[in-house]
């Protein structure tokens, strides 16, 4: 592994799910849950949940890029979630559920509009991409009960039949990429 390390901050719905997608990833040293895109500072999960804060529920996603890299990323996100879909993600809905990549660089923002005009190119998605790709400005880690979650509640029904799947179809389609 290099000492090198970047930071990718992504929204897709729910963040639980998120997080459960890139934690076992070879490359990934770190995945927190927060909030991020708002308007108000210091937001609860309570706050972010009415919708009306401005913030999206993200994920931070420290990683190598020797092993892994920021496009790979940005695919395994595009693969995880439905970037078609303004402000929801299957039963959740609301501006804290949009599809956002929050860049930290020039080159992560010209890395996910390039990603993006090839998925559209290629017809990957029957619909419109909506992602919007915008500088990250703030961020806030989400309270500590939201850390891990799947990892922890692996039992709870949102767990079960939201979590898992993705979860298994990580290890099952993307298996070369995941720590053993």
């Amino acid at each position: 592994m290099s000492a090198t390390r970047e930071t990718a901050t992504l929204a897709g719905g729910c963040f639980w799910c998120l997080e459960a997608v890139f934690q076992p990833l070879k490359g990934v040293d770190r995945v927190v849950s927060g909030y991020t895109g708002g308007a108000v500072g210091r937001p609860t999960y309570e706050d972010v949940c009415t919708g009306t804060t401005g913030h999206a529920e993200a994920v931070q996603v420290t990683f190598d890029p020797a092993v892994l890299s920021y496009r790979q990323l940005l695919e395994l996100f595009f693969a995880f979630h439905d970037p078609t879909t303004m402000n929801r993600q299957g039963a959740d809905v609301g501006p804290q559920y949009r599809s956002s990549i929050f860049y930290h660089t020039p080159e992560q923002e010209r890395v996910a509009r390039d990603l993006i005009a090839d998925l559209e190119r290629e017809g990957v998605f029957p619909d419109p991409i909506v992602t919007e790709v915008v500088k990250l400005r703030e961020w806030y880690p989400a309270e500590e009960y939201h850390q891990a979650y799947f990892g922890r509640n692996p039992e709870r029904m949102y767990c079960r039949a939201v979590i898992a799947p993705k979860v298994a179809k990580l290890r099952g389609k993307y298996a070369e990429l995941v720590r053993g």
